[in-house]
């Protein structure tokens, strides 16, 4: 046995120089114990490799693994695993699977995935595992007495920090589930599946149903209800699998075996649903998918000239209101301006001309009343009828 150990330990992959600068020697509060070295804990979990669910990423080369051992402040030692892969997908599938694995059927809170850490996280006590952009990352404490999930979940907050947030979400295939934000904390998601073998057991057609690593599939459950959306990369392989699909399935309902409550392609989708309470209410479920169609020229796109007028006459159109809009508040504001300053004026020249002294040209002694707007005075003091001379 240990020189079985000794060997697998020999042939194991170095980690990656970008999977090392994730776990430097101090970081926080935390140090680092030892060195960082190869990692074969998730493969002997049945976690990677081809004894995985789905049969995920079998070749080393696909994917970096290496652990580490950090000391708190309180010497608490804690274990850091760390899986550097190509795409953000696969590590979301890993983390998926872990949480699979650690889910307690006893306790519901358990094991479901949230956002606490990273872009999707799954706390348990005593162990803490998160993806962010193409690097899967878990946590655990070395001691089974500690409980406290405070220094785990620091650190592997620490570790989300130095890396790369990628396309900083969850993949796309997930939000075509049903209710899929109340789906997502109990989902299984395997990207470039070969088997769906271990998914669902007992279930005789998905061992029917492989894509070669060709296409993604995610799986939840809904009550008793467990509902599978395998996506294909074009129509032709979807169109290939669904007519090999119905053709199964017509073979094992002849056979009296077990068969999907309900089945139907949607778009590049094939889409099941097993253990339905009955065949509508697996038809409901299948009627929530909405299939997001993408078309991609392989060439040059023979539309671009039409493209290019429609988006040229939108622009156009857009700024002519934008103008309108902009010209039409300018004038409101200059009236209203125009408007409050001339009440201003008109009102102070009325205040004036109530109160200032009037104008004459004659010392005050003579003045014409012209405005009509001064005072009265004294008759005795005009002026009386001149006498002939």
């Amino acid at each position: 046995m240990l020189l079985v150990a000794l060997h697998s330990t020999a042939l194991a992959k170095p980690p990656s120089a970008k999977v090392i600068q994730l776990l430097p020697k101090e970081i926080g509060g935390f140090r680092l114990v030892g060195e960082v070295r190869p990692s074969e804990t998730l493969a002997r979990e049945g976690l990677l490799g081809p004894q995985a669910a789905g049969q995920i990423l079998e070749a080393d080369r696909h994917y970096s693994v290496a652990e580490a051992e950090y000391v708190s402040s309180e010497n608490l030692l804690l274990l850091v695993e760390v899986v550097r892969f190509p795409r953000d997908s696969d590590a979301y599938s890993l983390l998926t699977l872990a949480a699979k694995r650690a889910r307690d059927p006893s306790r519901s809170e358990l094991g479901r995935i949230t956002r606490e850490v990273g872009t999707a996280s799954v706390v348990l006590p005593g162990r803490t595992a998160f993806f962010k952009g193409t690097t899967f990352v878990r946590v655990t404490t070395r001691e089974p007495a500690a409980q406290d999930p405070s220094n785990v979940i620091t650190l592997a907050r620490l570790i989300s920090d130095r890396i790369e947030k990628g396309e900083a979400d969850i993949p796309v295939l997930v939000k075509h589930l049903p209710r899929w934000e109340e789906a997502q904390g109990r989902v299984i998601y395997l990207a470039g599946f070969r088997s769906l073998r271990a998914v669902i057991p007992d279930q005789p057609l998905l061992e029917s149903v492989s894509s070669e690593g060709d296409a993604d599939a995610v799986a939840a459950s809904y009550g008793p209800t467990q509902f599978i959306i395998v996506e294909y990369n074009t129509p032709q392989l979807a169109g290939d699998n669904d007519r090999g699909i119905v053709a199964k399935i017509e073979e094992l309902r002849t056979q009296g075996q077990l068969v999907p409550s309900a089945y139907r392609r949607v778009g590049n989708y094939s889409v099941f649903v097993f253990n339905a309470p009955d065949e509508q209410a697996a038809k409901e479920l299948i009627d929530q998918v909405e299939y997001a169609q993408v078309v991609q020229w392989l060439g040059d796109n023979p539309y671009m000239l039409e493209k290019a007028q429609r988006e040229y006459y939108q622009t156009t159109a857009g700024v002519l209101v934008a103008v309108v809009k902009a010209s039409g508040l300018s004038l409101l504001l200059c009236l209203a301006a125009g408007g409050f300053i001339g009440a201003l004026l008109f009102s102070r020249r009325r205040a004036q001309q109530r109160y200032a002294e009037t104008f004459s040209d004659a010392g005050g002694m003579l003045r014409l009343n012209i405005d009509e707007i001064t005072p009265q005075t004294d008759p005795a003091k005009l002026v009386g009828p001149g006498n002939r001379m």
